[in-house]
């Protein structure tokens, strides 16, 4: 094994977070806090998530700093996804603090995508990196508040990982469903884990039957019939449930029509952080051949990052 650290820094829409991979032990080091989000908004502005970014990344990168000495190589996100006109600002804020340390410690910079981070993030956290090394294709669900996408990952010597998105929502994200509800019952955004508190006492007993068409599947229907049953004076815990048992009915439908397409033997792995809401993993759990990231590795995280770096740099 090799010695030294990896460093790897990620500023998404939500989150502010660095990661230091250990080449000695393969532990992973994190440090990240969610950006301020105003109460009653859904969301958080580029240019407030910009400055958001600038004043937490010292900080984030405090409790790490006595292992920034020893950085080898540097990974960041600097884009969403692996699509063409994938932007976001609020990634530059990394990109340049990736680069300032990488060129202060004379080491070698690898800029990836959030996507990449999340999917290798993923596969750490359930021990399957091997996948990678093996160049053993899989499908990878990223599941959040931007994205709802079903992506086949083909390992590669080029990018590392060859992603091409097969199927996912065709318009409103599972995330931003979650979040809608949330903030409609009252709750703070993101409203995910406060949602999935509220729904465990009437999730069991609801069934709803998901929009498919194909590998895309279609969830703006959740968010209008989540309205409906809030001005009808429907509990709030039974909308709650209503949300989730919507949203993991959706994306247990693609993930069985991904199969009959791939393959019932194709690896399949969730990530992102709607999939670190437990009633929508315990319920996807229920098949074979599936894996989940632990809730720290699922949610917006740079430890992905710092993996592709540590993979490109040949340290893996």
């Amino acid at each position: 094994m090799s010695n030294g650290f990896v460093l790897g820094i990620d500023t998404s829409n939500y989150t502010c977070s660095a990661a230091i991979y250990d080449l000695s032990n393969g532990r992973m080091y994190q440090s990240k806090q969610l950006l301020p989000v105003k109460e009653g908004e859904k969301g958080v502005r580029q240019s407030d998530a910009v400055f958001h970014h600038t004043v937490l990344l010292p900080q984030i990168l405090e409790p790490l700093s006595d292992k920034l000495t020893s950085v080898v190589s540097v990974g960041v996100s600097d884009r969403p996804s692996c699509r063409r006109d994938s932007y976001m600002p609020c990634f530059m804020t990394g990109l340049g603090t990736a680069k300032a340390i990488a060129a202060a410690r004379g080491v070698a910079f690898h800029p990836t995508t959030h996507q990449t981070g999340h999917i290798l993030a993923a596969l750490y956290s359930a021990d399957i990196l091997s996948l990678v090394k093996e160049k053993r294709e899989f499908i990878a669900f990223h599941v959040s508040g931007g994205t709802t996408d079903m992506l086949l990952c083909r390992p590669d010597d080029e990018r590392l990982l060859d992603i091409k998105r097969i199927g996912g929502s065709s318009d409103l994200k599972a995330g931003q469903a979650i979040d809608r509800c949330g903030v409609m019952l009252g709750l703070r955004f993101p409203c995910g884990a406060e949602l999935e508190k509220l729904a465990q006492r009437d999730y069991a007993d609801i069934r709803v039957k998901p929009t498919l068409r194909g590998l895309e599947c279609s969830l703006s229907g959740i968010e209008n019939k989540c309205k409906k049953l809030f001005d009808e004076g429907a509990d709030n815990m039974h909308i709650a449930a209503f949300c989730l048992r919507s949203v993991a009915e959706a994306i247990d439908a693609l993930t069985s029509a991904a199969l009959e397409e791939y393959g019932s033997g194709i690896p399949v792995i969730y990530a992102g952080g709607v999939m670190s809401d437990k009633l929508i993993a315990d319920q996807l759990a229920k098949r074979d051949n599936v894996m989940f990231a632990a809730p720290e590795f699922s949610c917006d995280n740079a430890a992905g990052v710092a993996l592709y770096a540590a993979f490109v740099e040949g340290l893996v």
